[in-house]
């Protein structure tokens, strides 16, 4: 469980994220990384998830979040304080393996990382 400094909950962060942000995407998940420069709070990085209803039926997308945040909660010491991260759950999702969808999301956040700081 993701600790509630280190959700996102408003859909505008969710927007901004997804619009603004770097992008990099695997085959089972769409990482979007966003550093926000401006803000007064910096109390961690934020996460957000978009597990739609391609995925499955409910059980199944609440199980797809439930990895999702367990996977992307170990890997909250290797973002920036001022970070926000918004995981989409593509439709395979819910059948790959968790150790597979814990190297997709590692990758796609390296990635999108990489993408920011060139920017």
């Amino acid at each position: 469980m993701l600790s509630a400094r280190n959700r996102m909950r408003r859909s505008t962060e969710f927007d901004a994220t997804v619009k603004h942000g770097a992008r990099a995407v695997q085959r089972d998940v769409i990482v979007h990384v966003r550093r926000v420069t401006d803000s007064a709070e910096d109390n961690g990085p934020r996460v957000g998830l978009i597990v739609g209803k391609a995925v499955g039926s409910a059980v199944e997308r609440h199980r797809v979040s439930r990895r999702l945040r367990h996977v992307v909660r170990n890997m909250l010491t290797d973002l920036r304080q001022s970070d926000q991260v918004v995981l989409r759950a593509l439709p395979g999702s819910r059948n790959v393996s968790s150790a597979r969808l814990e190297q997709q999301v590692r990758k796609g956040l390296r990635r999108a990382v990489e993408q920011v700081s060139t920017d």
